[in-house]
């Protein structure tokens, strides 16, 4: 059976609108993703790492409750759960602290075997994070070969700009084992000083043949070797932001795996799978920017 794989980063998202705390959720991007597959019913794992502490202890038992498979998560006990203070501007975006506690051994697990049929999502920092790297890009590439799709979102943030030089390397290393990018617009001004689908395009095509730009009230932008497009985006008053791009994320797979879209098919395929593509990521991630919570709600799950 076909089967969806996430590996990053897990944290507890504590946020704050000025100045108060409205709301704790298990949080990570691609967490945010899995949850949101999972409560899609759909056959979901997680590959990650948080401690034996209470805050551990709280978000395995969400992630279990939502239907996501944790058995190859590293559960620490010399360390913390990483916690991530965020805090919403007027606009509802968010930066973020983070308090983290990490053991000297990291991602102490024996990684899944993925195959053609699999898909594999990746991407933040957590790609590229130096004490964990070797680790990840020997999985993310023999999951590559093996011919699955590995969806990666560079998630590039400003705050890491003053390690650019030394990080691209790894970000290009990345695109050149992904079969689908996800990037927005700031990502790639970030990372290449290019403000256009095309212009981002241009880079990307070097190293994959599939990019997903999205541009926020402007729209999303598919470029592939064989189509060209651009889709609308509902305009909203958000109540918040954060987990916006990983539900974009978890629903363009969703609608991958119900459409039994295969790695091959994603550079070929026109503009009406497309359009079911993007319109699923659109909705996913319209919906949950609506609320404080990170990931679809079980109702929204049920009318899907």
């Amino acid at each position: 059976m076909r089967k969806i794989y996430g590996i990053g980063e897990t944290v507890l998202d504590i946020i704050f609108k000025e100045g108060q705390p409205q709301a704790a959720k298990a949080g990570g991007s691609v967490l945010n993703s899995v949850v949101s597959m999972g409560r899609m019913g759909l056959p979901v794992s997680f590959i990650s790492e948080y401690g034996m502490d209470d805050v551990g202890e709280l978000i395995d038992n969400f992630l279990n409750e939502n239907g996501v498979n944790t058995s190859s998560v590293h559960r620490f006990e010399d360390g913390s759960t990483t916690l991530a203070l965020a805090f919403l501007n007027e606009k509802n975006d968010a930066h973020y602290t983070f308090y983290k506690n990490f053991p000297g051994k990291r991602l102490n697990i024996e990684f899944p075997r993925l195959n053609g049929e699999d898909i594999l999502q990746y991407g933040s920092f957590y790609a590229i994070w130096p004490e964990i790297r070797t680790k990840i890009k020997k999985f993310v590439q023999s999951s590559y070969d093996a011919g699955a799709i590995v969806l990666y979102d560079p998630n590039f943030r400003k705050s890491h700009l003053s390690e650019l030089e030394s990080l691209k390397p790894l970000i290009i290393e990345n695109m050149r084992m992904s079969s689908l990018i996800r990037g927005s617009d700031e990502d790639f001004l970030n990372i290449f000083r290019v403000s256009s689908p095309d212009e981002a395009w241009e880079v990307v095509r070097n190293y994959c043949k599939c990019l997903v730009y999205t541009a926020n009230t402007e729209g999303v932008f598919v470029r592939t070797s064989s189509f060209a497009g651009k889709f609308p985006v509902k305009v909203i008053t958000p109540v918040s932001t954060i987990g916006a791009g990983d539900n974009f994320n978890a629903g363009m797979l969703t609608s991958i795996y119900r459409n039994n879209i295969t790695r091959d098919q994603l550079a070929t395929i026109g503009e009406k799978e497309w359009k079911i593509i993007i319109g699923t990521a659109v909705e996913f991630a319209t919906h949950v920017c609506l609320s404080y919570e990170n990931y679809i709600s079980e109702e929204f799950a049920k009318s899907v």
